[in-house]
């Protein structure tokens, strides 16, 4: 996430006033958020979109968990048709202020998953809850029972190749 706000859902939490047990936060998005996310992500729609946090403090920052809910209109990537579906994203993210952030990564750069940055005392949660919904799109949606089936006979005499079949039968 990047200091200032970006897209269409934002919503700031100051986190320098979190209690030691944690903090539950919630985020409820307004059917024009949800328009402009929709558009933004090539979705037909969005139906509805929330996510449920509990925030704690750490040594270093703000670690948080929770859930991003979502029920979406995607499109077939093989009918073309429309259909609905349903989105739960596990959510688990730390924040960091910049000067607490290590100057390197650890020499094992497959297990380090640098913080992202709290600024000015502030973490959007608007924008994690529109990030983990990206996280959890499908990039090839197939509508229930559709299968892509790529072997079918019936269409193998109209392949471009079929000629060539039969040119190499005839030999």
């Amino acid at each position: 996430m990047t200091p200032e706000t970006v897209g269409p859902l934002s919503r700031l939490v100051d986190v320098r006033n979190i209690p030691p047990r944690g903090q539950e936060k919630r985020v409820d998005t307004s059917p024009e958020e949800r328009s402009a996310l929709a558009k933004d992500f090539g979705l037909p729609g969005i139906r509805a979109l929330s996510g449920e946090y509990k925030l704690t403090s750490t040594a270093k920052g703000i670690h948080v968990v929770g859930v991003v809910k979502a029920s979406i209109t995607q499109v077939c990537v093989v009918t073309m048709e429309p259909f609905d579906s349903d989105i739960a994203e596990d959510v688990e993210v730390d924040f960091a202020e910049p000067s607490g952030m290590p100057a390197e990564p650890p020499t094992d750069i497959n297990e380090y998953e640098p913080p992202d940055e709290i600024v000015n005392g502030q973490v959007d949660l608007g924008a994690l809850t529109a990030e983990f919904l990206a996280l959890g799109l499908d990039p090839y949606p197939r509508k229930p029972g559709v299968d892509f089936n790529h072997n079918d006979p019936a269409g193998a005499k109209d392949s471009p190749f079929a000629a060539l079949g039969k040119l190499k039968g005839e030999k």
